[in-house]
């Protein structure tokens, strides 16, 4: 038996970060916390990019053509869903879970489900707080440790 896993280490990868400007005071601390975790793990800021897309919505469509790059180890995608008084937050939501589900599967590369998905503001900002609980690191993380399960893949003969 053979057990493989990703790590931590992000030196040499090329993480592209793709963020919705919708809902953007949450958006915008969440990138401050996915860069901050990829470069504390070891990325480079010169192997960033950033795209701003206008909603959620939006992201699969451009985290598939990310993905697709030559260059591109990884992507993270960024946005925030706020329920409000109507369905369109489901729609919207389920639209970006799926959408970006499938641009991960489609260019086999690992394309990281950063939506927050939050019935109220407060959950929203507390998310993304800098000072407190901002889940970019955590999407740094996932993006880094799957891009190296990726290479170890390739590199083992799976």
């Amino acid at each position: 038996m053979r057990e493989l896993a990703g790590h931590s280490d992000g030196h040499g990868l090329k993480v592209a970060i793709a963020v919705a400007r919708f809902n953007e005071y949450v958006t915008r601390q969440l990138l401050r916390g996915t860069i901050d975790g990829l470069k504390s793990r070891g990325v480079a800021e010169k192997d960033i990019v950033v795209a701003w897309v206008p909603g959620s919505f939006e992201l699969p469509g451009i985290a598939t053509t990310l993905a697709r790059s030559e260059v591109i180890d990884a992507v993270v995608c960024l946005g925030c869903v706020i329920k409000g008084e109507t369905a369109h937050f489901e729609y919207v939501a389920a639209g970006a879970a799926e959408g970006i589900a499938r641009a991960s599967v489609e260019t086999g590369k690992p394309v990281v489900f950063g939506v927050l998905t939050t019935y109220t503001t407060d959950q929203a900002v507390k998310r993304a707080d800098p000072a407190g609980l901002n889940l970019g690191g955590e999407f740094a993380a996932a993006a880094i440790e799957m891009a190296n399960l990726g290479r170890t893949l390739r590199d083992s003969g799976v």
